[in-house]
C-alpha cells in the first residue's frame, strides 16, 4: 500500500468537483495542468480568472521533498516557526552529502562517519516533526519519490530543482527554496505565479537507439535555459502515450534545465503499470475512477494552438539521438552531426570517463537498456575504451539489478558501481587527477554540465546523452563514433557494429528489495531533542535576519558585476561545500566565487573600495560588513539559473549584500531572494548594464512609497564623480513588500506566532 493513502484518497475526492467548477469559470476545456493547480487552490484564494505570467496565486501543496543538502537549512528554518509537527507529508532525503571515489561500501562508509553529525540531526529533526526518513544509501531523491510518494494530478513541492522529476507520475511537482518549504510545512499557502503554458505534442513513437532523453535534449536545444521560464511545459499525444513512466520523468527531470516552472503529462496506462510495479495498486485503482480529470480535456488536445501559449511538435519515428554541451545543457548537437561539430570546435575527442545514473536516468528500464551494450562488449569481442561508472537510483533499483545479473555484466567491462546517491551528478566526485585541471572530455546520463560541475575541473568538457548512447560512447571512447552507423574494431581486429539497445520497462520478476533504507518518524515527536553543538563546524543555528530601516538605501558599494552565466553554482558552489550547507556563516565562504568579474575576466577576484586592492568576493564583502556597509550584486541574463540552493540568496544576505540587480533572473533564484528579505532588481533597460563602473557607489531610491508594479530608481555615484540615474523594474507583489520590509519571510512566520 503507498504512503499517506489517505491523503491521496482526499485530493481524488475533491478533484472532481473542483475541476467542474474551474471549467464553468473559465468558460473553455481544460489543460492538465489547469486541472491540478485549480485544484490545489489554498482556503483562503479565491477562484478566479488567473492572469498568465503575472497573477500570483496561493496553492496548498500534497507533499514536500528534501534533499540531505538543502534540508539542512529548510529544517533549521523550520524549527524557528513554532510549529510542534509539519502540516502536510514531509521526507528527508540522505543522498548528497556522499562522495563517489572507491565504490559504493568504502563510500557509504566514509559518508556515514564524515556526515554522521548533520545525518543524525536531520534524523533527529525528522523524528521530532513527523517527516518521513531516508537513511544514506536509501537512493537519490526524486527515484525514491518516483517510486513511493508520487502520484497523478498531485501537487507536491521539494527543495531541489529536479524535483520536477515526479511530472513523470501526473504530478504538478516544483523545485523550491527551503523558505517556500518551511512555509508549506507550517501549514501556510505556497505562493507561485501562475505559470505560463507550453504544449509538447509527441506524435510517433522512439525505436532504435531513440529514448526519452533525447526528447527533452531536442526540447533544451529549442528553448534554450531559459525558454520555459515561468511556464509549465504539457507533453501529449500518442507519443506520450508510448513511452514509459519511468521515460516521462526523465523529459520531466531535465525541464529544469530549460528553466521551466515544471512539466508534466497526463495520467496513461504506463502509470498505471508503474503505480502496480511499485506496490500501489491501491493509487492506480484510486486514479482509474478519475482519470478523465488526470489529462486534459480532449478539444485542447485537439486544438492545442488554442489552449497553449507556445506549442512544440516533436515526431518521435523521425527523432535522432542527441547529444548535448559541452558547459551548457542546451547545446543540442544530433548524433549524425556530433563529429563533424566536435572537430570543428576543438573539443578533446577522447572520452576519458561515461557516467551511468542520476536522477535524471537511472530507472531500471535506464540500466537494462544499458546493460544490453555492456553484453556486447564480450559478445562482440570488444574492450570498453572510457572508463565506466554507475549510480543507481535507489536501493530498490540496485537490489533488484544485481538480483537480475545486470551488475555482473558492468563488472565484466570494468565498471565501477558507485553508492545509491548523487555523486558526480552534483560534484560529490572525488576524481583523481582533477587537481591537475587537465583538458578532457566525459560523457553522463546527467541533467547539468555547467563547468566544474562534475570534477572541479574547468577544462572537463561534459556532454548530457541517454544511457544508450553515453554507453555505446564509452565503449568506442571517442565522440567521432555514431553508433547509429559507424563500426569498431574488435580485439581479433574484425570490424563490428553495436546492435540496438534493448531492454525492459519493468522488471519481469518484479522489484525486489530487503532494507529500503526508510525510518518513519516518532508517533510522539515531543520528547526528542536535538542538539546543535555551538562549536560545530557543519551546523549552526539560524539568528533572524534583520528588518528594512524604512528609507531608501544609499551608499551601497559595488561588490560584482558578474559577467555571463552565473548559475548558483557559480554563486554557492557545491562540491566540498556541501559539508557546509547547515551553517550559514561557514558556507558563506564561497559566495560568488564562480562568477566572472566583468572588469578583470577573473573569478574571486574583486576591488575592495575601501583599500582599492583585490580580493576574494567573500574576504571583500566581509570587509564591508565589518564597516557596516552594504552592497549590491550585479548580474547578466537569466541570472541563477540551475539548481535550487537557497544558499545563494542566504551568503549574500547573510553577509551584507543588499540588492540583486540584473538583466533577468531565474525563477526560483528570484523568489529564494525575495524569501530572504532582499531585493530583486531587474533593469528596466538591459543597456543600462553598460553604466555600471568599478567604483560605483549606489543609491536605490523609492523604496519609501515601494509598491506592486512601481518601478524603483538607482543612482550610480561614479568615482570620477559624475552620476547616472536609471530605472530599475521589480515582480514584488504586497505580501512579498512585506517579506522584504520584515527582513524575510520567516521574520513574519515567527512574529504571527508570538501573538
Amino acid at each position: 500500500m503507498a504512503f499517506d493513502i489517505e491523503m491521496i484518497k482526499e485530493v481524488y475526492k475533491n478533484l472532481p468537483s473542483r475541476v467542474t467548477a474551474a471549467r464553468k469559470l473559465v468558460g473553455r476545456p481544460l489543460t492538465l495542468t489547469e486541472k491540478i493547480l485549480c485544484s490545489h487552490l489554498h482556503h483562503d484564494q479565491k477562484a478566479q480568472l488567473f492572469e498568465r505570467g503575472k497573477s500570483y496565486v496561493d496553492f496548498s501543496p500534497d507533499r514536500v521533498a528534501m534533499q540531505d543538502a538543502t534540508a539542512q537549512m529548510a529544517l533549521l528554518q523550520f524549527m524557528q516557526s513554532g510549529r510542534p509537527k509539519v502540516a502536510v507529508p514531509s521526507t528527508v532525503h540522505c543522498d548528497h552529502l556522499i562522495t563517489a571515489r572507491d565504490g559504493a561500501a568504502n563510500d557509504l562508509a566514509f559518508a556515514n562517519k564524515e556526515s554522521k553529525e548533520v545525518f543524525d540531526f536531520l534524523g533527529s529533526v525528522s523524528n521530532k516533526y513527523g517527516i518521513g526518513f531516508w537513511k544514506p544509501g536509501a537512493g537519490i531523491i526524486h527515484q525514491v519519490v518516483l517510486e513511493n510518494y508520487a502520484f497523478p494530478g498531485g501537487m507536491m513541492i521539494g527543495t531541489d530543482s529536479h524535483t520536477v522529476n515526479a511530472g513523470g507520475l501526473g504530478m504538478i511537482a516544483i523545485g523550491v527554496g527551503g523558505a517556500d518549504a518551511c512555509d508549506v510545512m507550517a501549514g501556510l499557502a505556497w505562493e507561485l505565479k501562475m505559470p505560463k503554458l507550453i504544449g509538447v505534442k509527441l506524435t510517433g513513437k522512439l525505436s532504435g537507439w531513440t529514448a526519452p532523453k533525447d526528447v527533452i535534449l531536442k526540447v533544451a536545444g529549442i528553448l534554450t535555459v531559459k525558454g520555459g521560464t515561468d511556464a509549465v511545459v504539457e507533453y501529449f499525444g500518442e507519443g506520450a502515450l508510448s513511452m514509459s513512466c519511468t521515460g516521462k520523468g526523465t523529459i520531466c527531470n531535465m525541464g529544469a534545465e530549460i528553466g521551466a516552472t515544471t512539466s508534466t503529462f497526463g495520467y496513461d496506462d504506463s502509470m498505471s503499470r508503474y503505480l502496480k510495479a511499485t506496490g500501489r495498486a491501491d493509487v492506480a485503482e484510486l486514479a482509474n475512477a478519475v482519470k478523465e480529470h488526470l489529462t486534459a480535456d480532449p478539444e485542447v488536445y485537439a486544438d492545442p494552438a488554442k489552449y497553449f501559449d507556445q506549442v512544440i511538435e516533436i515526431n518521435l519515428s523521425e527523432l535522432e539521438p542527441h547529444v548535448n554541451g559541452p558547459f551548457s545543457p542546451d547545446l543540442a548537437t544530433p548524433i549524425s552531426k556530433l563529429k563533424e561539430t566536435a572537430i570543428a570546435n576543438g573539443w578533446p575527442l577522447k572520452i576519458s570517463v561515461g557516467l551511468l545514473g542520476s536522477c535524471t536516468n537511472s530507472s531500471y528500464e535506464d540500466i537494462s537498456r544499458a546493460v544490453s551494450l555492456a553484453k556486447q562488449v564480450s559478445s562482440k569481442n570488444l574492450k570498453a575504451k572510457s572508463e565506466y561508472l554507475i549510480n543507481p537510483g535507489s536501493e530498490q533499483i540496485r537490489f533488484t539489478i544485481k538480483r537480475d545479473g545486470f551488475l555482473d555484466v558492468f563488472d565484466q567491462i570494468g565498471a565501477k558501481v558507485f553508492t545509491n546517491a548523487c555523486g558526480p551528478c552534483i560534484g560529490m566526485w572525488d576524481r583523481m587527477g582533477a587537481e591537475k585541471q587537465e583538458k578532457n572530455t566525459i560523457i553522463h546520463s546527467f541533467n547539468r554540465n555547467f563547468a566544474k560541475r562534475a570534477d572541479g575541473n574547468p577544462n572537463t568538457y561534459a556532454f548530457v546523452a541517454s544511457p544508450e548512447i553515453v554507453t555505446a560512447m564509452a565503449i568506442a571512447g571517442t565522440l567521432t563514433f555514431n553508433p547509429l552507423t559507424d563500426t569498431l574494431v574488435n580485439e581479433k581486429g574484425e570490424g563490428v557494429k553495436l546492435d540496438a539497445p534493448s531492454g525492459d520497462e519493468l522488471p519481469k520478476n518484479g522489484f525486489a528489495v530487503e532494507d529500503p533504507g526508510y525510518q518513519a518518524p516518532a508517533a510522539d515527536g515531543s520528547k526528542v531533542t536535538i542538539a546543535v553543538s555551538p562549536t560545530s563546524d557543519r551546523l549552526q543555528l539560524l539568528d533572524p535576519f534583520t528588518a528594512w530601516e524604512g528609507s531608501d538605501i544609499k551608499g551601497l558599494k559595488l561588490l560584482i558585476k558578474a559577467k555571463g552565466k552565473c548559475t548558483t553554482d557559480h554563486i554557492s558552489m557545491a562540491g566540498p561545500w556541501l559539508k557546509y550547507r547547515g551553517h550559514l556563516d561557514n558556507i558563506s565562504n564561497n559566495m560568488l566565487i564562480g562568477a566572472v568579474n566583468f572588469f578583470n575576466e577573473k573569478t574571486d577576484s574583486v576591488k575592495n573600495q575601501l583599500t582599492s586592492n583585490y580580493d576574494s568576493v567573500p574576504k571583500v564583502q566581509r570587509a564591508y560588513k565589518a564597516k557596516s556597509i552594504g552592497s549590491i550584486v550585479v548580474g547578466d541574463e537569466n541570472y541563477g539559473e540551475g539548481s535550487s540552493r537557497e544558499h545563494a540568496a542566504m551568503e549574500p544576505r547573510h553577509l551584507g549584500v543588499r540588492a540583486v540587480l540584473v538583466k533577468s533572473f531565474a525563477r526560483i533564484h528570484e523568489t529564494n531572494l525575495k524569501k530572504q528579505g532582499m531585493l530583486a532588481l531587474t533593469f528596466n533597460t538591459k543597456a543600462d548594464y553598460d553604466k555600471i563602473k568599478e567604483d560605483d557607489v549606489i543609491d536605490i531610491v523609492g523604496l519609501t512609497t515601494f509598491a506592486p508594479s512601481k518601478p524603483l530608481t538607482i543612482v550610480l555615484n561614479h568615482g570620477d564623480g559624475s552620476k547616472d540615474e536609471i530605472t530599475v523594474n521589480h515582480t514584488y507583489n504586497q505580501q512579498q513588500i512585506e517579506w522584504f520590509k520584515a527582513g524575510g519571510a520567516l521574520n513574519i512566520i515567527r512574529a504571527g506566532i508570538k501573538k
